[in-house]
């Protein structure tokens, strides 16, 4: 169940192709593809020539995309008679507050109450392609979508009215839903929707040229909105895909392999088909069986694991993992993959250094650690398949599931409700597959919810890496060269954002012992934790207080802003001067920057975290209220990664895979947190679901450095 990593640089591919960005995360086959039975392959075949697809043709089809045409106001928006407009998006609700934001940007421009918007999210049959909800994509991408296309519609709703009402568009005056002119005569949004001419009126792509309102004339945008269905969580009115409930509904449960990389030889279904209600199925190495009750399902599964037979391929310790590779990326993607971006001679200046840093970081493998573990809702009427799942990208499922099932694309339905957290790691469809597959064999409905220890041991994880960094400095205490070499995590954020005239930076693939996919961020927690740690050692190397280092290799810019704002606030300086345990990082991905200050004690071997501040600025901010909240739980998820979070294996087995075993921060870690947010009004909002989390760690290694006098390269920090 390896999974190979590969080179990535994403900053190029943000420039080159913005679509294939917003898309992109570790990619892998699919992973399940089910077996046609003789009345499927007949039906394929029909009666007609048999005709061999190109490899072309059949990638389209597994991506399941019909042809895109060119998107109609209608097909992202409705009025209704009671003068609600419903906005559609694809993009999917996991507790970031998409929900929210784009329901204000739509109020926005509409220029009605929020309450007067209903968004529909994430559903294939209704919704337009926004894309999967990754990489921070939703603001800077699909809130402009929105934005112009209820402009648009305004204006065109507008024109009707000035119709009805028999005036010049110009005279029309329009707000929170109310049309009225100089005569006296007015209507309202639901007066118009009666009008089934509003329909053809709709029918028009959204003009190119469409006016949206400026970010000083904002009012609903750029104030703390009040998280939409709020109430309903907080109440346990939601309902979360482990809630989803169908008519004729039973539950399933799927046997897991002993170990990764593990092939079923055999397994005996007639101690489960026996039980009582139970239904029992194996197709290739899925094994699984649905019944009135979870509890009957995981009976008759362990009934079938006590008769299974396994090969078991020997696998790798993690306390080898990192040499592993090391010694893999050597021996097949280092010279394969190139020497990756280079500027200047820098192999000359690492010869002619005076001082010279050569140091290897490491990130362990950890988990997403969603409050939800995966689970899907399958079902299906003549031939027909629905899924309600939770996931990230719901455009990908509905393809595994058209592709595990050779189904026509207007065949296959996906939903997602708002769902329990996903920080990347709910990209893939496994659940959903697994519960349509049991759906099939059981002739019901069939939910599906996965337990925490097989969302901790069989989804995939943040890679693990090893970053090797190779850096100089000349007699001035100046950075003349940086090489650095990622293995394995990936690219994000690989770019130095520090001056030096000569460099190289670089991707190695390796042979990956786990599955691996997307997290929160990317590889830019790898990277930026190696950069801001080399950093505090080459400043001790030139003898230069670590903030002085930074600022003298950072122009002008908003780097340096955020740097600036949090030190300030912070009052470095005076900590530092009174030895206090403190210590400081920045960096920029997703076109966004952060920069955090941390103070901590080391008591009896255990790091303490005693305060945080952070400074983070990603262009006119939308939501304050929403944006504190993501720099928060930013902070809380990369402290987790800081301090204990680790994936351990042997076996083929993860150790640790549980809450009790594998430690997520608790309150008794939450310290004192100060978050300073730049709201820069002149420059466009770009998402903040990610960049605040890179900061953290090497913060807190630089901290643990002051109070030890010792460095820690490897993550999580070991005492």
């Amino acid at each position: 169940m390896s999974n190979q990593s590969r080179e990535f640089d994403v900053s190029s591919l943000r420039e080159e192709s913005p679509a294939e960005f917003e898309r992109y995360e570790f990619r892998e086959p699919p992973r399940y593809v089910f077996a046609a039975d003789r009345r499927e392959f007949v039906g394929a075949l029909g009666a007609g020539l048999v005709i061999l697809v190109s490899p072309q043709g059949a990638q389209a089809q597994r991506e399941g995309r019909q042809a895109r045409r060119e998107e109609r106001l209608a097909d992202r928006l409705h009025v209704g008679v009671d003068g609600v407009v419903t906005v559609f998006t694809s993009k999917v609700e996991v507790g970031q507050g998409a929900r929210t934001q784009i329901t204000q940007a739509a109020a926005e421009e509409l220029r009605l109450p929020m309450e007067q918007i209903r968004l529909v999210m994430a559903d294939t049959a209704s919704c337009p392609d926004d894309g999967g909800t990754a990489g921070s994509r939703t603001t800077p991408s699909t809130i402009p979508r929105v934005r112009n296309a209820c402009a648009a519609a305004r204006a065109r709703l507008v024109e009707f009215a000035a119709a009805k009402l028999h005036a010049e568009t110009s005279e029309v005056q329009y707000d929170g839903g109310a049309f009225s002119v100089p005569s006296g005569a007015a209507t309202t949004l639901g007066d118009l929707a009666a009008d089934r001419k509003l329909i053809e009126a709709l029918q028009a792509p959204p003009a190119a040229d469409v006016e949206i309102r400026s970010v000083d004339s904002w009012q609903v945008l750029g104030a703390p909105a009040p998280k939409v269905g709020a109430v309903a969580i907080v109440t346990g009115r939601h309902r979360y895909p482990s809630d989803v409930q169908v008519q004729g509904m039973v539950y399933g449960k799927v046997l897991r392999p002993a170990s990764y990389g593990a092939t079923l030889k055999d397994a005996d279904l007639a101690p489960a088909k026996a039980m009582d209600g139970v239904t029992a199925v194996r197709d290739g190495n899925f094994v699984g069986c649905t019944a009135p009750t979870s509890w009957r399902a995981a009976q008759a599964v362990e009934a079938i694991a006590a008769t299974a037979t396994w090969d078991r391929p020997p696998h790798l310790h993690s306390d080898r993992l990192y040499e592993h590779l090391q010694n893999t990326a050597k021996a097949e993607g280092g010279g394969r993959r190139g020497e990756g971006r280079q500027w200047g001679d820098w192999q000359a200046a690492l010869a002619a250094a005076r001082k010279r840093l050569q140091s290897t970081y490491r990130v362990a493998y950890i988990q997403h650690a969603p409050m939800e573990p995966r689970a899907a809702v399958a079902q299906w009427q003549d031939g027909r398949l629905t899924v309600w799942t939770g996931t990230q990208q719901p455009a990908r499922v509905h393809s595994e599931l058209q592709n595990a099932f050779r189904l026509e694309a207007t065949d296959v339905r996906v939903i997602v409700p708002d769902t329990g957290g996903g920080f990347g790691g709910k990209h893939t469809g496994e659940a959903a597959v697994e519960a349509a597959r049991l759906a099939k064999a059981a002739g019901k409905p069939t939910s599906l919810r996965w337990t925490r220890e097989e969302e901790f041991t069989w989804a995939y994880f943040r890679p693990a890496g090893v970053i090797e960094i190779d850096a100089a400095l000349d007699e001035s205490g100046r950075l003349t060269a940086w090489d650095v070499t990622n293995i394995n995590s990936g690219g994000s954020a690989i770019d130095s954002p520090y001056q030096s005239a000569s460099g190289r930076t670089r991707v190695l693939a390796a042979d990956a012992p786990l599955r691996q996919g997307s997290y929160r961020a990317l590889a830019s927690t790898a990277n930026n934790f190696a950069r801001e740690a080399a950093m505090d050692e080459l400043a001790e190397l030139a003898n230069v207080d670590p903030l002085d280092f930074r600022l003298a290799h950072l122009g002008p810019g908003r780097l340096r802003d955020v740097l600036v704002a949090a030190t300030d606030r912070f009052d470095w300086r005076s900590r530092r001067a009174a030895g206090r345990s403190a210590g400081v990082a920045c960096g920029t991905e997703k076109g966004s920057f952060v920069a955090a200050c941390v103070e901590a004690a080391v008591v009896n071997n255990t790091i303490r975290v005693t305060s945080i501040c952070q400074a983070y600025e990603c262009g006119a901010i939308q939501n304050p209220k929403n944006l504190l909240s993501q720099v928060q739980g930013c902070i809380m998820m990369g402290l987790g990664g800081a301090l204990r979070e680790e994936i351990r294996f042997a076996d083929g087995q993860i150790v640790n895979p549980s809450f009790s075993s594998y430690q997520v921060p608790r309150m008794d870690d939450l310290p004192d947190l100060d978050v300073v947010l730049l709201n820069r009004q002149d420059l466009p909002s770009v998402g903040a679901g990610e960049t605040p989390i890179i900061a953290v760690a090497p913060a807190l290694a630089g901290a643990v450095f002051a109070a030890t006098g010792k460095r820690r390269r490897s993550l999580p920090l070991q005492i």
